[in-house]
């Protein structure tokens, strides 16, 4: 009995070894290094991404198989990645941490087995995924076998993308091939200063196309924030970017097959916005903040803006109205007057193709006076771009409600959310301006032999262009026509969207059957 105990004794403390073992990493020396500079460790991550204690591992012994170059002399448990389950507000969340002290963070053969193995997990139990990349890049010395984990990840992307929520966070370097990864993903967190991406770095760029570049200003959170669009965040330390990846992860739902979360309501869903009704300048062409006309309208006036710093000429993100989330896509006449062009046009579709694929419905504040002109825009596929919005919200089943504040001219008037795209509430405020085009350009195209015969040009041409304004430039000839459903006050806008919300909470709505459209990309 003694020498029973005493065995399973020196088990536990052989287990305890190996488990002491697995969380020092790349050790001691490595893990004092990770932290300079404010930077966390992997597990560290997980504390602050998780909820205290529902952190369970999986993979820990995991090490690699490689004996080129003496690999097998560098052995880890868990082999650069730190992968697993746990709660986030209460609620499942698939994980997979990468750990710079071993080997870099550098991707092999098993380490792409550990992340496969929890996203395939996330599948089959319909729950987010949150990846924190920290890595050198492929493993080389394992060769093709390491590109080949990268692919097998990307086609897990793939056929997770519109099933569960996918969030990518860089914490650190990621190159190469390890950057298709999160593109593929809904979301992507950058860290300022400690966090980069490129497909082709610094030192060969110089050689190649002989430009010098910092690795910043190549592929930093504001070079990709602000320029690519291809982060949608950038935060200023680990911790806060973690913190905002549990924020968001509370508007959305599990899979594709929940409803987003909805909470109990802490605004009044009655309550009317006076503010608004003094809100929009009487001078069309005056610009104003459309975010003040969101946080005026949304639940305790918060709005979580995605891809804050990139297309600032519009606005998307996520609110609550009585609690229930929503996607907001908007114009913002402060930048370009709220023009669409290519980078606003993407922004705004990959959007609305989130909110479409997660039951989250999309409530649009319109005010654009068209597309930007331009021989850039027209050069670089404005047309195609364009296209792909027109798309998103035209493909897009979940409840639609538009506002529109004030201009909506031609083509972007229908591709902004209109009743033309299948949009379930159109509303607009008295001082909307819905036509094909402004008032003035009109009166110059269908009036111009008109003001020529004259005796007072100028003068003939305010009249023309006032006559054009009391016919045209208001929302009633569209409202005339069913295009517009109501023209409310402003300030019972939030109490309109609220009940268009509830109104439309059990939609059912199919597009036709077939293996998926050809959106123009």
């Amino acid at each position: 009995m003694l020498e029973t105990e005493s065995k399973s004794s020196l088990q536990i403390k052989d287990l305890e070894r190996r488990n002491e073992q697995a969380m020092m990493g790349g050790g001691a020396a490595r893990l004092a290094k990770q932290k300079q500079g404010g930077r966390l460790t992997a597990r560290e991550r997980l504390d602050v991404l998780l909820d205290p204690g529902s952190f369970v591992e999986m993979d820990r012994f995991v090490t690699h198989r490689c004996t080129n170059f003496k690999m097998q002399d560098n052995l880890a448990p868990g082999d650069g990645v730190v992968t697993g389950y746990g709660r986030v507000n209460g609620k499942l969340v698939y994980v997979a941490s990468q750990d710079f002290t071993v080997i870099g963070g550098s991707m092999s053969r098993t380490q792409a087995n550990k992340i496969c193995k929890v996203m395939d997990l996330a599948m089959k139990n319909g729950a987010p995924m949150v990846s924190m990349n920290d890595s050198g890049g492929a493993r080389i010395q394992e060769g093709i076998e390491s590109l080949g984990g990268y692919a097998d990840i990307f086609t897990r992307n793939t056929a997770a993308s519109g099933v569960v929520p996918q969030i990518t966070a860089i914490m650190g370097p990621c190159a190469g091939g390890a950057v298709y990864s999160p593109s593929i993903t809904d979301f992507v967190f950058m860290v300022k200063n400690t966090s980069y991406m490129f497909v082709t770095g610094p030192e060969v760029i110089k050689a190649v196309t002989h430009e010098d570049v910092t690795k910043e200003e190549l592929g930093g959170a504001s070079t990709h924030s602000q320029t690519s669009g291809v982060a949608h965040f950038a935060t200023e330390n680990d911790k806060h970017c973690l913190l905002m990846i549990r924020e968001l992860l509370s508007f959305l739902p599990a899979n594709n097959l929940d409803d987003a979360p909805v909470l109990p309501p802490q605004d009044r869903p009655d309550r009317i916005v006076e503010a608004l009704n003094n809100l929009i300048p009487d001078n069309p062409k005056k610009p104003y903040d459309m975010i003040s006309v969101i946080t005026e309208c949304v639940d305790e006036g918060y709005f979580l803006e995605v891809h804050k710093n990139f297309a600032q000429n519009v606005i998307v993100g996520f609110a609550r109205f009585n609690g229930r989330p929503v996607g907001i896509v908007a114009n913002q006449p402060n930048f370009l007057a709220g023009c669409l062009n290519i980078e606003a046009s993407r922004k705004a579709a990959r959007f609305i193709r989130f909110c479409d694929a997660f039951n989250i419905p999309v409530v649009s504040f319109v005010d654009v006076p068209g597309f930007l002109p331009g021989k850039e825009q027209e050069w670089n596929g404005i047309i195609t771009h364009g296209a792909k919005l027109l798309y998103a919200y035209a493909e897009a089943t979940v409840p639609k409600i538009t506002v529109i504040t004030r201009k909506a001219y031609g083509g972007a008037y229908i591709v902004m959310g209109s009743k033309l795209l299948r949009s379930d509430v159109n509303l607009a405020f008295p001082s909307a301006e819905i036509a094909v085009m402004g008032a003035e350009g009109a009166v110059n195209i269908i009036c111009r032999e008109e003001i020529n015969k004259a005796k007072d040009p100028a003068a003939e041409k305010a009249r023309l262009i006032a006559e054009y304004e009391m016919k045209f430039s208001n929302p009633y000839v569209s409202a005339e026509l069913g295009y517009t459903d109501e023209v409310i006050e402003p300030a019972m806008t939030r109490k309109r969207i609220i009940d268009s919300l509830e109104m439309l909470k059990n939609k059912r709505e199919s597009i036709p059957a077939k293996k998926h459209g050809n959106i123009p990309l």
